[in-house]
């Protein structure tokens, strides 16, 4: 755990100095292809069951599925759960199996043609069935009626097809709403204001300490290359931190003593994955909200660590006497929508005001 002093140094020297050029148009960032750092941007495999919303809803599927079958071959309700019972002893165990082996092997399943990807993945499902159905068969009990195997394998590979079929139709659902909602995260961060305020101070800084205007300078450009052009699948957090201390130091720079900003952070929680500018939108509503309106200014605090293996991210600031103007809320609504978009359940957005303060907290798995 690393605690820093509130003001950030002013110095513009950078330790790891990155390019600064804008390279490729934002229109480019959003089509496949090599992103400005080289790497290759290809989009998320269709196999991407890492998630437990995915599991959840494919169990009770499975479930709704075995339920409805059994009921047609029962005459009564007894025997109904009796074959319930029985069938689910393959059908959970299947299930599982196949989501497993797709989360494991997403990557290279992800890269095979349409068709050879239909294939694997209806295999998988009868092979998934197999393996607990051969399991119940050995302990000697008439459990599966009178084709013990051959149904089960045939229920599997038409299970896997129908839920390879519905994560295609979820991923091409998914793809114009991640579209979307980069291009209005870039509308609500590249704020005219921001920019001008940011300029006037470094042409103010010119003739009075150049270097520290570089810095200022500096720091404008990577926030413009990253929202212009490093627009990826994700981030870590440890990244995401590091462009909150941009924008931040360009902030210091322009309150001075009325910006105080502390660091709590835990290492270990940056290596957390999270949608690209997701903490600078919420720095930058800090300032605006918290500081900005008050004379006196405030403090903006942000705070990492690791809690029962998940990141978790505060971002406090304190609350002017006379509140600022209520935004429209755009930026809190757009991270929520991209960290849920990114972890589904798995992720958590808290946003409140309490005790003289406005703090926001993420949650998302390590």
């Amino acid at each position: 755990m690393s605690t820093e002093p509130s003001a950030l140094p002013a110095s513009p020297a950078r330790a790891d100095a990155r390019s600064t050029g804008f390279g490729t148009t934002l229109l480019d960032t959003l089509m496949p292809g090599e992103g400005a750092d080289g790497r290759s941007r290809r989009p998320g495999s269709v196999f991407d069951v890492c998630h437990a919303g995915v599991v959840l809803r494919t169990l009770l599927a499975a479930e709704a599925a075995v339920g409805l079958g059994v009921l047609f071959v029962s005459g009564s309700f007894d025997a109904w759960l009796q074959r319930l019972a029985s069938a689910s002893a393959v059908a959970v165990p299947a299930v599982l199996l196949w989501l497993s082996a797709a989360c494991l092997l997403k990557r290279p399943l992800g890269v095979l043609v349409p068709g050879l990807r239909w294939g694997v993945a209806i295999a998988m499902g009868a092979l998934a069935a197999l393996l607990p159905a051969l399991l119940v068969q050995q302990l000697g009990l008439d459990l599966l009626g009178e084709h013990p195997v051959l149904g089960p394998v045939a229920a599997g590979a038409a299970g896997a097809a129908a839920v390879y079929g519905w994560l295609q139709l979820r991923a091409r659902a998914l793809l114009p709403a991640d579209t979307t909602a980069r291009l209005a995260e870039l509308q609500s961060r590249i704020r005219p204001h921001f920019l001008f305020n940011t300029l006037n101070t470094a042409l103010a800084l010119v003739r009075v300490d150049p270097a520290r205007a570089e810095g200022v300078l500096e720091d404008l450009a990577e926030l413009f290359r990253v929202a212009l052009t490093d627009i990826g699948e994700s981030v870590s957090l440890a990244e995401e931190v590091e462009l909150a201390r941009r924008y931040l130091a360009i902030e210091q720079v322009r309150f001075g003593s009325r910006l105080n900003i502390v660091w709590e952070l835990d290492d270990a929680a940056g290596e957390a994955r999270v949608p690209p500018l997701l903490l600078q939108p919420l720095v930058e509503n800090a300032v605006r909200h918290g500081v900005e309106p008050s004379a006196e200014g405030g403090t903006v605090r942000i705070r990492t660590r690791v809690k029962l293996g998940r990141a978790q991210v505060v971002i406090a600031n304190t609350v002017p006497a006379e509140p600022s103007q209520p935004g429209s809320g755009m930026a809190l609504k757009n991270v929520r929508e991209r960290l849920h978009l990114m972890h589904d359940m798995a992720a958590q957005f808290e946003a409140r005001r309490v005790e003289g303060a406005f703090r926001v907290q993420l949650v998302v798995p390590l």
